[in-house]
């Protein structure tokens, strides 16, 4: 039986006073039915961590330590007290041009260090429309997840591009079309008795109004949020629509 995970990816927003999401979205579930974690910018992890509520980083370098400005080791991430890591965001994938191999590898570093590793695969819209998302997400999924994949260490996270941020999503079918073909290529590479266990959120544009029935589609095991984790009323509606 998997559990959920609702996952809030906080992106390059939140300080200190964050910490009133954490304690809000604590005081409402104290005991939760499903997982809960929130990946804050780096440097919030540490003072936003030990409140009730798993921490996680949005990215990690795949070396222990070196001279790499500006990056973070999965290292760093797990003292500062996170427990996991997003890896392959779109917006990574777009903005800083890391591909598959990259991402493989900041797996691995994820792995070397405890983490458990949230690898993100989706098309963009002209991939849709021209009909190649699930060649486009095989590929991601072929590529960016190392060997060695358990229900412990790997959560897969389709978002597809055009929806995060923008209020369109998916239907429920196609929801349950790319999830269900996640799943087939995980068997096909690590058995149906590790796939079975392997967690699949979807992500882009979740919100209360829509989740419970995002939620109920078979093979959706969860939500990876954006915005809507940044208000403590938006993601306790979505957690109690998992649960």
């Amino acid at each position: 039986m998997r559990r959920k995970l609702i996952a809030g990816n906080w992106k390059m927003n939140g300080s200190r006073e964050s910490g009133a999401v954490i304690d809000a979205v604590r005081d409402a579930h104290p005991e939760p039915a499903v997982e809960i974690l929130v990946c804050p910018p780096a440097t919030l992890i540490a003072p936003l961590a030990g409140r009730g509520i798993a921490m996680g980083g949005q990215d990690c370098h795949p070396e222990p330590e070196g001279a790499h400005t500006g990056d973070v080791a999965a290292e760093m991430l797990r003292e500062a007290g996170a427990v996991a890591v997003i890896l392959g965001h779109s917006e990574r994938r777009a903005e800083h041009g890391e591909g598959d191999a990259l991402v493989e590898a900041k797996a691995r570093a994820a792995w070397r260090t405890g983490l458990l590793a949230i690898v993100c695969v989706g098309e963009s819209e002209a991939d849709r429309d021209a009909g190649r998302t699930l060649e486009v997400v095989g590929r991601q999924v072929a590529g960016s997840i190392p060997d060695g994949a358990t229900p412990d260490n790997l959560v897969v996270a389709y978002e597809p591009v055009w929806a995060i941020g923008t209020g369109r999503t998916p239907s429920l079918e196609e929801i349950g079309a790319v999830h269900a073909f996640i799943r087939e290529k995980l068997s096909e590479r690590f058995g149906a008795g590790t796939s079975d266990g392997i967690r699949l959120l979807y992500g882009g544009s979740v919100k209360p109004a829509n989740a419970a029935d995002i939620f109920g589609v078979p093979d959706v095991d969860g939500a990876l949020v954006g915005g809507a984790s940044l208000k403590a009323e938006d993601f306790n509606g979505i957690i109690a629509a998992a649960g």
